[in-house]
């Protein structure tokens, strides 16, 4: 099974097509060299993806990959 973390990466890695080295927690969108049409398709699929809604003024937070990935975590445990 595969964490919520791999799933996050693999959404991010097929949107923007960076390599899947580049997600490391600290990882910017920058590093990532994503720009705002892939950060919204990502946020889409996430949203798709955990039945999850991210309000924009949340999604304007995240600075890197762990503010993703710890959003969505607790989103998700929220549902529970």
């Amino acid at each position: 099974m595969s964490t919520t973390e791999e799933t996050i990466k693999d959404i991010v890695v097929k949107i923007v097509h960076c390599e899947r080295e580049v997600l490391t927690p600290e990882s910017t969108f920058q590093d990532m060299k994503a720009d705002s049409l892939d950060m919204v398709q990502v946020l889409v699929a996430l949203e798709d993806e955990f039945g999850i809604e991210i309000p924009d003024e949340d999604a304007q937070k995240f600075k890197n990959f762990s503010d993703f990935v710890t959003y969505v975590e607790a989103r998700i445990a929220e549902k529970k």
